[in-house]
């Protein structure tokens, strides 16, 4: 028997208190908290006030002591790190200070991103915790190994051990609904699984897939696919909704796509981003498997330097874990119909394109989409959600794999960005884990009843702006 699901909290945990690590997150619209700049930050690099939106956020004794801290002169940091680029100082670590800077050029987010490559600094964690450890060793800290003595389970981060075990026993427990898929194999060898969950023998049912865990550090994210799976299970028969979209439709979900970058945050890097293969002529390692794809491949928006975050690879699908998802969704596009990624962070809602500023060809049937499940979240949850295409509502980034599947045929593609807005960031605490995904279900649901209402998707192949 499955553990019952519970609403989410009202309150979340805010664990922080005074240490030394800090990071920065580069958007194009969002801006973020600004604190007390160093002295040898120059304003040029600051950005504007936002008062009310940390106002907000904190406690009014929280407050207090900011503006306490706010009227002493700065400390003396215990670790700190000064690069120069062009004249512009970015800090690196600076111990009880906490700082968010937006770019307002493309030169200033290209330091940025060097600075990241260069020092492992989270190119995107927004607000920049000053207790970084102990908020990762909560995120570790995990009470419940097995999944049926309690619905705790899925509101923990897990090992990828954990994660392999949970779909053996999910597969092993439910026979004739769940089938383990081995799509493939990662770099270092670990397997790639997904989960087909079929409910009935209804011929011509259409699927459904959804990946998650393409970047390592986004561990909300296959908290996600865990809870996803979980819930279908539990509500099927129960929940309206949830039964018949199961009668209709069939689910295909790979919970861990970057096992070895996943495993490598839990042993090395917390913050570590790419796979973990080596490249040619340099020490460093990993691709971002999220730029990978052959969806405009390594344009703007895209690093060919594979010392950077968003390296794109030697050439399309050159990972054996973008390639093994290639393959299979080439090899289903007739039965596929709706692919959805799952990313952290920034409560967005995107549909094609990333790769391009051009519009994609149901661009006002997808943009409705997104927004119908925006306003239920923010109806139901009091939670606001971005929404539109990733080009337009973020940045250029192409080689994505929701871009490329749109191109292949899958003409409801998705990527969604879960909690939260930049506070914790990738270091979301497991308080709320049971918030983000009860958001993110609510959206899936919307979105999959909106397809169901629709005629069957048209396949075939379709091309974003230019061949990449």
């Amino acid at each position: 028997m499955l553990p019952a699901l519970q609403s989410p909290d009202s309150t979340p945990e805010h664990p922080l208190s005074p240490a030394t690590s800090v990071a920065v997150r580069v958007e194009k619209r969002h801006r973020g908290t600004t604190f007390p700049r160093p002295p040898s930050i120059p304003a040029a690099l600051q950005p504007e006030p936002d008062g009310q939106h940390q106002q907000d956020e904190d406690s009014d004794q929280q407050h207090a002591q900011k503006q306490q801290r706010e009227q002493q002169p700065p400390q003396q940091p215990e670790t700190k790190t000064c690069t120069v680029f062009d004249g512009f100082f970015f800090y690196i670590y600076f111990s009880g200070q906490v700082l968010s800077i937006t770019p307002n050029t493309q030169e200033q987010v290209e330091i940025l991103k060097n600075v990241s490559t260069q020092f492992e600094v989270a190119l995107q964690v927004y607000v920049m915790l000053p207790n970084a450890d102990e908020i990762i060793k909560m995120q570790m800290r995990n009470d419940s190994g097995d999944p049926r003595s309690g619905s705790t389970f899925y509101y923990r981060y897990h090992t990828l051990e954990d994660i392999y075990d949970w779909i053996n026993r999910t597969a092993n427990d439910y026979p004739d609904k769940v089938k383990a898929i081995l799509v493939g194999s990662s770099y270092e060898k670990r397997p790639l699984y997904a989960l087909k969950l079929s409910l009935n023998n209804r011929p011509n049912k259409k699927a459904m897939w959804i990946d998650c865990g393409i970047h390592a550090r986004e561990w909300i994210s296959p908290a996600f696919c865990l809870f996803f799976v979980h819930y279908l299970l539990s509500f099927y028969n129960v929940n309206t909704e949830i039964t018949q979209i199961l009668d209709n439709m069939d689910f295909y979900v790979l919970p861990v796509m970057n096992p070895d970058g996943y495993k490598y945050t839990w042993t090395n890097s917390r913050m570590w981003r790419k796979n973990r293969s080596p490249q040619n002529g340099t020490s460093c390692i990993g691709v971002d498997l999220n730029r990978n794809f052959d969806a405009n491949w390594c344009t703007t928006g895209a690093s060919p330097d594979p010392c950077n975050e968003i390296y794109c690879g030697p050439f399309p699908e050159s990972e054996p874990e973008s390639q093994a998802v290639a393959n299979f969704l080439r090899s289903h596009k007739e039965s596929i119909q709706i692919y959805l990624s799952i990313h952290s962070y920034s409560q967005m809602l995107i549909i094609p394109f990333s790769c391009t500023t051009d519009e994609a060809e149901n661009h006002s049937e997808l943009y409705e989409m997104v927004k119908t499940a925006a306003d239920q979240i923010r109806r139901y949850y009091r939670n606001t959600y971005t929404y539109g295409a990733g080009a337009q509502i973020i940045y250029l980034a192409p080689g994505g794999s929701d871009d490329w599947a749109y191109n292949l045929g899958i003409k409801y593609s998705f990527t969604f960005e879960l909690q939260d807005r930049g506070r914790y960031g990738f270091l979301l605490p497991p308080s709320h884990i049971q918030g983000a995904c009860n958001e993110a279900l609510l959206a899936v649901k919307t979105i999959a009843m909106k397809v169901m209402e629709k005629p069957q998707a048209a396949t075939g192949s379709r091309q974003a702006g230019p061949a990449a």
